[in-house]
């Protein structure tokens, strides 16, 4: 197996660099063993020794992601008009092509994270003399195409120099028999390593106390939750990480680094914007967590993100607000294990409700926009069922309006579509829910470009408000309006004033997001 941590060192060059080698490079490998933090390790490193002339670094956890990163690529290089996302995807894709008399331009395009290769179909960057394309997955197959770089485990050389090394730099001095065996007992996982380290250098612990409170509390999680973890993971580093957590409840402000975690564990791993986690469905979920009955303010709930930083449980990075907290999967696994059904399902109506109230009403920020989106599709993969009890959820109206607004009609049109198929099975073809939804395909159908589908729809759609809600609800009259409109050929739409029982809000591009109850 070729180990990447070898081709960064003596033969990064030959490797990942050299303008005679494949140009597509695949980092492949089980979760925790630092498959990100290499990628980004040899793109700031290629970065900064003059390699480079664009760098772009997508999340692709889906073809909707990667083409948002894509547009965004083009709007920030090329100048592209942020409001036709799917066009700039393209545009972007087009500029990376190599073309004749052409100054050469040496570009690096990270997609981190791939988990369906298929999904990036039409979305790979092409290939180039003067660019390389890196992607991260833990998938090894052949549909990933490329020169497959497997990321193992640490071997006992490297663990025992990652543990010396992290304690040495805080004068920490532990036996080097001591170190190693800590290592065989975490299965030589960088991730889990790496939660142990700091839990030494916090708590100020032996490395031989530390394994013993190992075995003890793998014992008691292996008679919790006696079955296999994901990824292959021992309950030992399983132990590790609730040690972890257990350190960061006890550090000010006390008691509130486990249910901010366990907000996290609903979310993007790649990134999730501060004003989710500082939000009021938040604060009042921390605040039942906390012991005395004062309510949690936004510092107190930065200030428990920043002790899970410490115990290496997320990375915190206020100077990055749109992607402030990053979480492994493996850890968010591990927390919503701890989960009994009732609070995994109330934990995930809570995340939903958080990012509804930062969603904001007109979206200025596109990147704030796509990693808002981003945390919907993370909680959405998570805990779908909870968001359709006992309804469906408004984030999943608005993340469907948010990719419309953001240019990419192809996509909003697939995610009501999708979200009208799921209401009707889960709700019921005359819910509210479902023909909110279907109002919503319509209007993207139109937008699309479709006039006569989208006012076909709408026809249908109308008996069907009059038969379930009569004529003089305000929805059958918003979907009225609407019809009359595109049965013009008219794309202007704007909103339909409501009155405050309307059980949705029209927005200025004429789709229909409902409401729900300020927290």
């Amino acid at each position: 197996m070729v180990r990447l941590r070898e081709a960064l060192t003596g033969g990064r060059a030959a490797v990942l660099v050299g303008q005679d080698t494949v140009h597509g490079q695949v980092l492949a490998g089980m979760g925790g063993v630092g498959k990100t933090q290499l990628a980004a390790d040899y793109a700031r490193t290629a970065l900064q020794a003059g390699e480079l002339d664009v760098l772009v670094w997508i999340t692709a956890g889906n073809a909707t992601a990667a083409a948002s990163g894509y547009a965004q690529a083009a709007v920030e290089i090329l100048g592209a008009d942020p409001a036709d996302r799917e066009t700039a995807a393209r545009a972007f894709l087009a500029w990376l092509e190599p073309k004749a008399n052409a100054t050469p331009c040496r570009w690096l395009v990270v997609l981190d994270d791939v988990t369906d290769p298929t999904d990036l179909n039409g979305l790979w960057p092409p290939a180039s003399p003067h660019g390389r394309t890196l992607v991260t997955t833990r998938r090894q197959d052949a549909a990933l195409a490329g020169h497959l770089i497997k990321v193992g485990l640490f071997t006992e050389a490297e663990s025992l120099a990652y543990l010396t090394a992290t304690l040495g730099a805080r004068k920490r001095h532990e036996p080097g028999e001591q170190l190693a065996a800590l290592a065989q007992d975490l299965g030589h996982l960088p991730l889990a390593l790496s939660q142990a380290a700091a839990y030494l250098i916090d708590a100020g612990i032996r490395a031989g106390a530390y394994r013993g409170m190992l075995a003890d509390r793998s014992a008691s999680l292996t008679d919790a939750a006696p079955e296999v973890l994901p990824d292959g993971q021992t309950q030992t580093a399983a132990a590790a990480w609730s040690l972890s957590v257990d350190r960061a409840d006890t550090l000010r402000p006390v008691g509130l680094a486990r249910p901010m975690l366990q907000l996290a564990a609903f979310l993007s791993p790649n990134g999730i914007p501060e004003t989710i986690l500082t939000s009021a469905p938040a604060l009042a979920h921390l605040t039942r967590h906390r012991k005395t009955p004062v309510s949690v303010t936004a510092d107190e709930a930065v200030g428990a993100m920043r002790a899970l930083d410490r115990l290496s449980l997320i990375d915190h990075t206020p100077a990055t607000p749109h992607q402030a907290v990053r979480v492994h999967q493996l850890i968010q696994r591990a927390t919503r294990d701890t989960l009994t059904p009732d609070q995994h399902d109330h934990l995930a109506r809570t995340t939903a409700d958080a990012l509804t109230i930062a969603w904001p009403a007109i979206e200025r920020d596109t990147e704030l926009a796509q990693a808002l989106r981003a945390n919907t599709t993370a909680l959405t993969r998570t805990a779908e069922d909870a968001l359709y009890q006992p309804d469906a959820h408004t984030v999943l109206y608005l993340a469907g309006r948010s990719l419309g607004q953001a240019g990419q009609v192809t996509a909003a049109t697939a995610h009501f579509q999708r979200l009208t198929e799921t209401t009707g099975h889960r709700l019921g073809r005359d819910h509210p829910d479902t023909l909110t939804a279907r109002h919503n395909l319509a209007h993207w159908q139109g937008e699309a470009g479709n006039a006569a589908g989208a006012a076909a729809s709408l026809e249908q759609l109308l008996a069907d408000r009059l038969r379930v809600q009569g004529e003089d609800d305000p929805d059958t009259l918003a979907t009225r309006n609407s019809l009359a409109r595109w049965r013009g050929g008219r794309r202007e739409m704007r909103p339909v004033p409501q009155p405050p029982s309307s059980s949705c809000w029209p927005t200025s591009c004429g789709c229909r997001v409902k409401t729900t109850p300020t927290p």
